[in-house]
Order: C-alpha cells, then sequence, then structure tokens
C-alpha cells in the first residue's frame, strides 16, 4: 500500500482544470499549498488526440495525475450523441493512462461516475456491485466507457504495480457547472428553468418524468477534498464511491430550487418523458472509513451555486 501525504511541491496535472470538478479540485488544491499545479483547457491540448496527450505530458513530467476531464451531460445529451459520449471518453481516458505510463506517473486518480452501477442495483450501491446487471438504458454509452477507465486503472495496477486508483462520485453540482437548457444535468437545468420562470413571472414549470426518482447530490467541494484524501490514503484497485449517503426525490429537489430561487408557482410533471433509475444512492462507508465527510448542506450548496448563476450567467 502507497499511502502517504503528498509533497505540496509535487507536480499535480489536473486534466480538465477549468470544468465544474477540475476547477474545484485546483482550487481545493491550492487551498491546501500546492505549488505545482498545470493544467491545460481543451482548446490548449485536446485530450482526445493522443500525439498531443502525450507531448503534453512529456513536457509537464507530472508525479500526479488527476483525470477529472470527460464529455458529460444530462439524459437527453446522453441519449441524443452516444457515439460522442463513448468515443470521446475513451480516447481522453486511455490517452491520458498511456501518457502517465509512459512518465512513469505512480499516482493517478481516475474520476468516474454512479452511472456505472446496474439500473436495479440493490440500494444504497456498494462497491462491489459493479459489472453485476444491466445498465441504465439512455446512459449506457457514457457508463460503459467510465467501467473502462476503471479497467484500465486495475489492469495498470496488475500488471505494472502502479498506485493508480479510481473513484465514483454521485450527482455533482456547484459553481462553474454547465446550465444549458438542454444539456445539463437535472440540477442546474432546475436552477435555470425556475430562475428565468420567475423572472418572466410565469405560472407554472413543467418537469420530466413523474418526479419520484430518488437521487443523491455532493457539491463538488466537498468532491475536491474527498480526491486529496484519497490519493493520500487510498490505494487498492477496487473503485470508491463519494457520496453524501443521502438522498431525495426529483420533486423535493425541484422545490428546494424554487424556494431558493423565489419561484412561487405550480411545479407540473410531465409523466410522458422518461425518469431513469428509479434510486441511486451510493454506499460511502468505505470513504468515510476513511475519516472523510461532506461539509455542505444540500440547500446552502444550491444557494450558493445560484448565487454564482446570477453572478456568471447560464454561460449560453
Amino acid at each position: 500500500m502507497s499511502t502517504a501525504p503528498l509533497n505540496r511541491s509535487s507536480t499535480v496535472y489536473v486534466a480538465g482544470h477549468r470544468g465544474l470538478v477540475g476547477s474545484a479540485v485546483w482550487r481545493h488544491l491550492e487551498a491546501a499549498g500546492f505549488t505545482n499545479l498545470v493544467g491545460a483547457s481543451s482548446s490548449e491540448v485536446d485530450l482526445r488526440d493522443r500525439a498531443a496527450t502525450t507531448d503534453y505530458l512529456r513536457t509537464t513530467r507530472p508525479d500526479v495525475v488527476i483525470d477529472a476531464a470527460a464529455r458529460v451531460g444530462g439524459i437527453l445529451a446522453n441519449s441524443t450523441y452516444p457515439a460522442e459520449f463513448l468515443s470521446d471518453n475513451l480516447r481522453i481516458q486511455l490517452n491520458l493512462m498511456d501518457a502517465a505510463a509512459e512518465q512513469g506517473v505512480e499516482k493517478f486518480l481516475f474520476l468516474g461516475s454512479s452511472c456505472i452501477y446496474p439500473k436495479m442495483a440493490p440500494q444504497p450501491i456498494t462497491e462491489d456491485a459493479l459489472l453485476t446487471g444491466p445498465l441504465e438504458e439512455t446512459n449506457i454509452a457514457y457508463a460503459l466507457a467510465k467501467i473502462s477507465g476503471i479497467i484500465a486503472v486495475q489492469s495498470h495496477r496488475t500488471q505494472y504495480g502502479r498506485h493508480w486508483i479510481s473513484a465514483m462520485p454521485t450527482n455533482l453540482y456547484g459553481p462553474g457547472d454547465n446550465f444549458h437548457p438542454e444539456n445539463s444535468h437535472v440540477l442546474p437545468a432546475l436552477i435555470r428553468r425556475f430562475h428565468e420562470a420567475a423572472r418572466a413571472g410565469v405560472d407554472e414549470v413543467v418537469l420530466w418524468g413523474s418526479g419520484t426518482p430518488r437521487r443523491e447530490f455532493l457539491h463538488v467541494d466537498d468532491l475536491a477534498a474527498a480526491c486529496l484524501l484519497l490519493l493520500e490514503k487510498y490505494d487498492d484497485p477496487a473503485p470508491i464511491n463519494v457520496g453524501t449517503g443521502e438522498d431525495l426525490t426529483i420533486r423535493e429537489l425541484a422545490q428546494i430550487v424554487a424556494d431558493v430561487v423565489g419561484f412561487t408557482g405550480e411545479i407540473v410533471q410531465d409523466t410522458s418523458k422518461p425518469d431513469g433509475t428509479p434510486r441511486k444512492l451510493l454506499d460511502v462507508s468505505r470513504l468515510r472509513a476513511l475519516g472523510w465527510e461532506p461539509t455542505i448542506e444540500l440547500r446552502d450548496g444550491i444557494a450558493s451555486t445560484y448565487r454564482w448563476y446570477l453572478e456568471h450567467g447560464p454561460m449560453v
């Protein structure tokens, strides 16, 4: 087992450092005293390009790699662009891992997603549920790409003895989120919809599905803290869940968002639209055993994310 505090002068490459997760990881590492963080935007280094990825790691020679780079989206985006979700994510992951292996990187953290687990997995979902049943149909391409990333991490550990690990976060939100009206995840989509409805003075907001599916939400700053803890305290081939261990219905979530935003109209469910997985709650006992706990309550996190949205706009 290779568990020890990271040298704060280590070169740490945060792939995807401009995104929701990567930017939070960068903020947390800076606050923790890391002095040699490196990153490149997708316009500077396209991680889908194998040669460009290899050249970048040859130049930066990182000691640690955190893979927070991915093509992501909600149910609609996953259903509409499955070929791109599979191809882009596979290429990003494998290019990064192969380039890191070439440079002899001993510490690599691969970030996946809770969608890797079977659609009807027993709740709360333990890590050993992986590959025990069919996946949710609406995001199967993305899920398979992330499962492949886990297998790649395990393969590098088995074949080369590297201290590479993978973590599976639950649904994430926070500053820097994607608030696109069609391609965003449920929580930022709700923030934008209720904000626009409140400002327009409309009487009702229509939401997809029945509102009964249960979901778990983790503020991205809590995930960032978990990432550093895992790099220093976790060294195991099995993926490890990162979540709050608590969930709520989509309807309950919508009501919290409406209250925070100031929407006072009616919330109507369009039951002709898909619900997705009926429940997705992670068992986070393994992570808690390492001494980690989430610190940001959901309503507080939504309120701070909404303030960020008001300051920065939807970006689309």
